[in-house]
């Protein structure tokens, strides 16, 4: 195990060339499993491809346990890394496969059968140790890749897209795997996918990037629920955060955001916050499951009738979508709770679940939360337009 620290990392192509990494911070301790996610493109995979030695940096340093490691040639790091090609020996059997770091790196005969037994019991491929890879299916063969790169026991394990050639059962079922692999192991571990689903569900720490700046960094928790910016929370959440253009209004010293279903009208109160914010453009979000039917008879402020456009059943949800503002805004509602289209529905809005972002910048405006120093001065740059 080993903590990995990237500190202000810079990659460019050559000059007059756009950075593809600008000014990448992030620290993890022993034992983390960070996910690097963000749309194709985004400067995933190039990040990782740095921490593995296979591509250098422009700027920066990269430390491991505090060691700066940036200038090592890639077999000197102790880093494993699984492809998102696999990347086996075609000629090679699946025993040979798993091996051949250890032959590299001259171990004795006994200790390589050793590791190779240990691997293939750990990832149950033990009746496949006599296989070549073309005899394997894709989840077979990310298992050998994944088995390549235990049986080296590094300091760090990097996965760049392990699961993206498989089809959806399998992703699930391995990723399942990997995290109790994890679990079991407790290496230090850096995965790179562009799923926000394998994001939230292996993560300890997640980074959201885009055009090779990290948007958000944090926990799954932190950034489903405290997005920093209108990119970070339209990306992370299935079905997506809803985005709902409005302007603020105040009347007695509280804010309110007026929502229109061409039915009805409704002023959701937001609470208190400073003055400067009324009569602004901004985008208001909410997640689709924080949108419930009202009571039967509990309309209210937080309420609005609107009229069912789609409904799309997934089995343990319904998702059903309505107007707002002209805008369409998807409910998740439980399945007894399905309506039908054309019919009218009380919806009602959590005001403490709103979340409020600036419609030129994205960035996160905070009613009635604290606020760091940072999102003060985001706050003041806003109010002073």
């Amino acid at each position: 195990m080993a903590t990995l620290e990237l500190r202000n990392v810079n990659k460019s192509y050559g000059s007059g060339l756009a950075d593809t990494l600008k000014h990448i911070d992030i620290a993890i301790d022993s034992g983390e499993f960070l996910i690097l996610v963000g749309p194709s493109g985004c400067g995933k995979s190039t990040l990782m491809n740095c921490i593995a030695g296979l591509e250098g940096i422009s700027g920066g340093a990269i430390l491991v346990d505090g060691a700066d490691i940036s200038g090592m040639s890639p077999k000197d790091r102790d880093i494993a890394m699984v492809f998102q090609s696999y990347a086996l020996y075609p000629t090679m059997t699946v025993r040979d496969n798993i091996a051949f770091g250890l032959k590299m790196r001259k171990l004795a005969p006994a200790a390589i059968d050793e590791e190779v037994a240990r691997v293939a019991k750990l990832l149950q491929i033990e009746h496949l140790l006599s296989r070549k890879p073309g005899q394997l299916s894709g989840g077979q063969q990310q298992r050998v890749a994944m088995g390549r790169a235990l049986a080296r026991r590094p300091k760090i394990y990097l996965f760049d897209e392990p699961l993206s050639n498989l089809d959806a059962k399998l992703r699930v079922e391995m990723r399942t795997e990997i995290k109790l692999m994890h679990q079991r192991l407790k290496t230090t571990t850096v995965y790179v996918t562009h799923d926000q689903i394998e994001a939230m569900t292996l993560g300890d720490k997640v980074a959201v990037m885009k055009d090779g700046v990290i948007q958000q960094f944090g926990t799954p928790r932190e950034i489903y629920n405290d997005p920093a910016n209108l990119f970070v929370a339209s990306f992370i959440g299935s079905p997506p955060m809803n985005f709902i253009p409005l302007r603020l209004q105040r009347r007695d010293g509280q804010l309110f955001a007026l929502l229109d279903s061409g039915q009805a009208r409704c002023e959701l109160p937001l609470g208190a916050m400073e003055v400067g914010f009324e009569n602004r453009e901004v985008i208001l979000g909410i997640r689709p499951e924080q949108i419930q039917m009202a009571v039967a008879g509990a309309s209210g402020p937080s309420s609005i009738r609107a009229e069912v456009e789609v409904i799309e059943p997934t089995g343990p949800d319904t998702l059903v979508f309505v107007s707002l503002n002209q805008t369409k805004v998807c409910c998740r509602l439980a399945p007894d709770d399905a309506p039908r289209v054309g019919q009218t529905l009380e919806l009602q809005f959590d005001p403490s679940k709103v979340l409020l972002f600036d419609a030129q910048s994205g960035e996160r405006l905070l009613p009635g939360k604290p606020q760091t120093a940072e999102q003060a001065s985001k706050v003041a740059q806003f109010k002073g337009r």
